[in-house]
């Protein structure tokens, strides 16, 4: 396990049991996804049908499991303990020559937890 891994990611704006000595700064990650044509063509087809997109979503959360550790990786190079107030937003990117491009950025606010006791 790295040292990244053990960094705590939180949507919320304290980490339970634990106190924040300080700030860091705010963080983010940007990922971005091609959706295959032919992924996007049969996902059409399913729309038409009903059902859900299952190749979509593993898009989808393969996207949000990269962006998060990328997060995880920034906050341990500037020796945060956690990440704190998460927000994941998701954005389609497409026209031109682009087909079907997904960007997922992840921000939060890196922070260091005092060394003592929880609370």
């Amino acid at each position: 396990m790295s040292v990244a891994d053990e960094v705590i990611l939180t949507t919320s704006y304290v980490v339970a049991g634990r106190e924040i000595e300080r700030e860091i700064e705010v963080i983010t990650a940007e990922c971005v996804f091609g959706m295959n044509i032919i992924r996007d063509f049969f996902n059409s087809v399913r729309d038409i049908l009903g059902g859900r997109s299952g190749s979509t979503q593993d898009v989808l959360r393969d996207a949000r499991k990269t962006a998060l550790q990328e997060l995880r990786n920034e906050a341990a190079s500037l020796g945060a303990d956690a990440v704190i107030a998460i927000d994941l937003d998701y954005h389609e990117m497409s026209g031109g020559n682009k087909n079907g491009m997904l960007m997922i950025v992840a921000s939060g606010t890196a922070v260091k937890l005092s060394a003592g006791r929880s609370v």
